[in-house]
């Protein structure tokens, strides 16, 4: 028995993990890499898309769902399990996902042509997806199935999004038996939209995520206060609010939010919202069919009688030409996709209005690094948007604490409920995030290693660890070394940007920064190199 680690190591993005047990083939996700991973989404796969047996969807979201139609493309043949909110969700993304690269395909494609290049492709098609639906098959949370020869599975409420799982899953092979657990996405202990992760206590191994495994996101009241205050801001300002949001759970979180303040009256009866989201809008529906799998805070709000995704003035915006006629308006609140500024939406928005200083633009999650919103949050004063340049007036705001992932003492806490000392196997999270958690479970006397891509890993029943994964580091130092050297170079972009007036402060706090990046990369410099 093997697991293989073939995303989501030493990144947050691109979820797909192997389990090889007797002659079966079971994947755990399979995911797009997001940011600039054209050439990584693009790879053939790692192994023989048709010698899969089983694939084993932790929840709907693209970097763990995303690539499952090129798999039934390149020749994958048997069912993909997920919860049934999960399939209703992916089957929106999926089609939304094949017309965005369609799109791209065609664009690239006549730039090629002027230069005499051949045409672009792209990674899968509508057809593909239509072909891949109908391998989804439903399982209730709670339910023990078997997936396939000697692969049993149950899927426990992660607490993440709508339908997200935490995967317990037993493998038995000739007299061996093993427990794995893949712990998805999770939620917060103190959760606002979704209910609090299930408890696990048993397993030989744990695949644990670590997104933000090196920092504590703000208290849900903190969070809704500064949300309230950048809105209030924005009010006065007469400006426009540019929330750049992943149309699944976050969008309904930040509706719900608007809903709050509006309830409040922070925001007046004239103040419009546009959710710019045709595919947000199909993801709002499903949220509204499945009421009963959200948190008690949202279960006693619809018992009031109201919708807690409808702040009042909300206008749903489908057509291009609406969507469009938004960047008339001079005041108002935009939500649109994508949430890392990488696509949908919310590019044209930010095209009209971030060079503006009585705007704002909110960031309400994670952005990871080669995406645009990341950029933005470092610092970068000119980016490029949809062809042009476009100076960043805007005030920036970053609220983490409407992220769906829970913190370091969320996921800590998650793992302490473990009674039978399993190796934690720790994944989907930056460099730095995922040595700073993969160190606070050893600290609190857990056992942990940080796998690479690619790496094999034996299963054995007392989720012991092989030689490989009990040296640090395990991480690329590649890899690492690239994470360090972009921070460095962010910090050095942001050097540039710091008015005089402002200069001594800042410049010693940014060189201070750049200190300790370097020590992380394990380079000494002393006071006269500084």
């Amino acid at each position: 028995m093997h697991l293989k680690v073939f995303g989501a190591a030493g990144e947050v993005t691109g979820s797909c993990y192997l389990i090889e047990c007797g002659s079966t083939r079971t994947l755990v996700d399979c995911g797009m890499f997001q940011g600039k991973s054209d050439e990584k989404n693009t790879a053939p796969f790692p192994f023989n898309p048709a010698d899969i047996t089983a694939v084993l969807l932790t929840h709907a979201h693209m970097d763990h769902s995303g690539r499952i139609p090129l798999l039934v493309k390149e020749g994958f043949k048997g069912d993909v399990y997920a919860t049934l909110p999960t399939m209703e969700l992916v089957k929106v993304l999926w089609y939304d996902s094949a017309n965005l690269m369609r799109e791209e395909a065609e664009w690239k494609t006549k730039k090629n042509s002027r230069r005499g290049l051949p045409a672009t492709e792209p990674l899968y098609g509508a057809d593909h997806v239509d072909k891949a639906i109908p391998r989804l098959k439903a399982v209730n949370y709670d339910e023990k199935i078997e997936a396939a020869p000697g692969v049993s599975v149950r899927f426990r409420d992660a607490g993440h999004i709508l339908g997200s799982a935490i995967l317990e899953v037993w493998l038995e092979e000739d007299d061996k038996k093993v427990k794995i657990v893949f712990s998805g996405d999770l939620g917060p202990q103190d959760t606002v939209m979704e209910r609090t992760p299930a408890i696990i206590s048993s397993a030989d191994y744990v695949v644990i995520e670590s997104t933000y495994g090196d920092r504590l996101h703000r208290s849900n009241a903190e969070s809704r206060e500064e949300f309230r205050e950048v809105i209030s801001a924005a009010l006065r300002d007469k400006g426009k609010v540019f929330i750049p949001s992943f149309v699944v759970d976050r969008a309904q979180r930040v509706l719900y939010e608007l809903t709050l303040l509006r309830d409040e009256g922070v925001m007046g009866e004239n103040i419009p919202i546009f959710f710019d989201s045709p595919m947000g809008v199909k993801a709002t529906e499903i949220y509204k069919k499945h009421m009963n799998l959200l948190s008690s805070e949202i279960q006693q709000y619809i018992n009031l009688g109201k919708d807690p995704f409808s702040p009042g003035k909300l206008k749903y915006v489908t057509s291009v030409e609406d969507s469009r006629a938004v960047n008339q308006v001079d005041h108002g609140v935009v939500v649109a996709g994508s949430g890392m500024i990488n696509g949908g939406r919310i590019i044209h928005h930010l095209k009209h209005g971030i060079w503006n200083p009585i705007n704002h633009l909110v960031f309400v999650g994670y952005q990871a690094r080669g995406t645009m919103g990341r950029r933005i949050v470092d610092g970068e004063k000119h980016v490029r948007i949809a062809g042009e340049d476009v100076m960043v007036r805007a005030a920036i705001h970053t609220i983490n604490g409407f992220s769906a992932h829970g913190d370091r003492d969320d996921l800590l806490a998650w793992a302490s409920n473990f009674t039978t000392d399993p190796l934690f196997l720790v994944t989907h999270g930056e460099p730095a995030s995922s040595k700073a958690f993969s160190e606070t479970l050893e600290r609190a006397g857990m056992k942990a290693a940080l796998p690479s891509p690619g790496q094999g890993i034996e299963l054995k029943p007392n989720g012991s660890a092989p030689p490989s994964l009990k040296e640090r580091p395990v991480m690329l130092e590649s890899e690492k070394m690239t994470a360090v050297l972009a921070d460095i170079l962010s910090l050095a972009a942001n050097l540039r940007e710091v008015p005089p007036e402002r200069a001594d402060p800042e410049v010693t706090s940014l060189l201070q920064s750049t200190k300790v990046l370097l020590e992380t990369a394990k380079v000494k410099i002393g006071e006269k190199d500084e």
